[in-house]
């Protein structure tokens, strides 16, 4: 009876496990390798006896509390002035193994006892990552392109590759002065890994306090961009660092696979919203065009996971990228989008608020005692936040974008985690990629902990954010006389 009990529970959870070991550059079959290879899975690291529908309640009520508890936090920051993804993630970090998890109350539902257990939801951060590249893909309107398109490609990719240069400056001159602190090949990773930008605290930020503008505009544009630009700078750096320790260069991986990622991720994208909008006209009800606009979401996430080999050349398909690309597609092609995009937006604000919560979970307090990590981690954050800001404002000035978008568009393009840290996964090969893993993983304990404010404090010193007085949904806004922060 208990093993028939365990097999249940593997086809209810298997696919949750399944999703949460899987390596974004291994591949969707890999972690299809792993659920069918493994062993039976401990139910410790659940926090509870091996009991389907004791895991069952005890993960229910586990997110329940956490979207309570990020909801009760996001009242507490506002008090204080500080954006709501930033309260999100306190609570996740509060919530997680290092604090209310040690108390060994998670076998209730009470935080999460481990960071395995965190890891268990991974298929929930998967498509929050999905909705939110499908929602950025609305900023892609051909009426906005032909206005910023060419302003946005241009300081999207200036500003990666302004980035990337610093952190590999400030690196490999640690890497020659302490040899036996980082080595050349880390060095050169770590610095690609910079030019990434985390898309979701940025987007959360600018819903949030309704920011709009020039500056918001472009700089949802730029974040976008950031993926596939990072993804090219990211293959051929490791592709460089590979080479160094091996004693060959693979022009292959360096160059071909990361350009096919793009290419198939592209096409697979616009594909998708193009078949959304030809199914959208057989709907007329509201809630049936929103149900599938989701479907096809989550459709395209499914899909984006997918890795595939031809004549050995390894393909794959970039999440942030084919859901980008599928809202850009559709949002062209449909005249109804814009509603659809709204009704869909709030739909998904608790699976957004759950994203943060889970991603604060997941900071791993233990990297701290490492004072190595810290040294490396200290420079990395600093050229890093000097290639942002100077970077943006070169190729802001050069494509004659105004003065407050030159001052501004650096600081709030610093917010760092998803891509980064499925970049570092895969820098785990190296010799010392531990070392990379968790210089990044301190990196996004500090940018997602302070970078939403940074964003906010910009848009705000931009004029793209009104202060508002005492806002609720019961009573009508009554705003404050807009305040100067300069």
């Amino acid at each position: 009876m208990k093993r028939a009990g365990w097999l249940l529970f593997l086809r209810c959870s298997g696919i949750l496990d399944t999703f949460s070991h899987f390596d974004p550059r291994a591949g969707f079959h890999t972690g299809v390798r792993y659920f069918f290879d493994k062993e039976e899975p401990s139910a410790a690291a659940f926090g509870c006896t091996p009991n389907t529908n004791h895991i069952m309640e005890q993960m229910l009520i586990c997110l329940s509390l956490a979207l309570i508890a990020g909801l009760l936090m996001s009242r507490a920051a506002k008090a204080v002035r500080l954006p709501a993804v930033t309260a999100y993630l306190l609570t996740g970090l509060l919530m997680g193994p290092f604090f209310l998890g040690r108390l060994g109350l998670s076998r209730f539902g009470f935080g999460f006892g481990s960071l395995a257990a965190v890891e268990g939801y991974g298929i929930l951060t998967q498509v929050a990552l999905g909705f939110i590249a499908f929602v950025i893909g609305n900023e892609f309107r051909l009426s906005a392109l032909k206005h910023m398109g060419r302003r946005a490609v241009t300081v999207g990719v200036a500003q990666a590759v302004i980035t990337t240069a610093l952190v590999d400056i400030a690196l490999v001159a640690l890497h020659f002065a302490r040899p036996d602190v980082i080595s050349l090949a880390s060095a050169i990773t770590l610095g690609s890994i910079a030019a990434a930008t985390a898309p979701a605290a940025t987007l959360m930020v600018v819903k949030q306090y309704k920011a709009n503008g020039p500056l918001t505009r472009l700089l949802l544009m730029v974040v976008a961009i950031d993926d596939a630009v990072g993804l090219v700078l990211f293959s051929a750096s490791y592709g460089v660092a590979n080479a160094l320790e091996q004693g060959r260069i693979d022009p292959v991986s360096v160059v071909l696979e990361p350009l096919l990622e793009i290419a198939l991720s592209l096409a697979l994208g616009a594909a998708a919203g193009y078949l959304l909008n030809l199914l959208e006209v057989y709907f007329h009800s509201r809630s049936k065009r929103m149900s599938l606009s989701v479907a096809f979401v989550l459709l395209t996430v499914g899909l984006s996971m997918t890795k595939f080999e031809i004549n050995g050349t390894r393909c794959g398909f970039s999440l942030l990228l084919v859901c980008m690309m599928t809202g850009t597609v559709f949002c062209n092609v449909c005249p109804t989008s814009d509603e659809l995009m709204d009704r869909l937006d709030r739909w998904v604000s608790p699976i957004n608020i759950l994203f943060f919560v889970l991603s604060g979970a997941e900071l791993d307090l233990t990297i701290l005692t490492n004072p190595m990590v810290l040294l490396i981690g200290v420079v990395y954050i600093v050229a890093r936040s000097a290639g942002k800001i100077s970077g943006s404002y070169l190729s802001c000035r050069a494509t004659s974008c105004s003065p407050a978008i030159q001052k501004y568009l650096g600081i709030t393009l610093l917010p760092q985690a998803g891509v980064a840290l499925g970049m570092a996964a895969t820098a785990a090969e190296l010799s010392d990629g531990h070392m990379v893993r968790n210089v990044v993983l301190f990196s996004v304990l500090v940018y997602e902990l302070v970078g939403p404010t940074l964003a906010k404090i910009s848009l705000t010193a931009a004029g793209e954010i009104i202060p508002e007085g005492r806002t609720s949904a019961r009573t009508a806004n009554k705003p404050e006389e807009p305040v100067s922060v300069d």
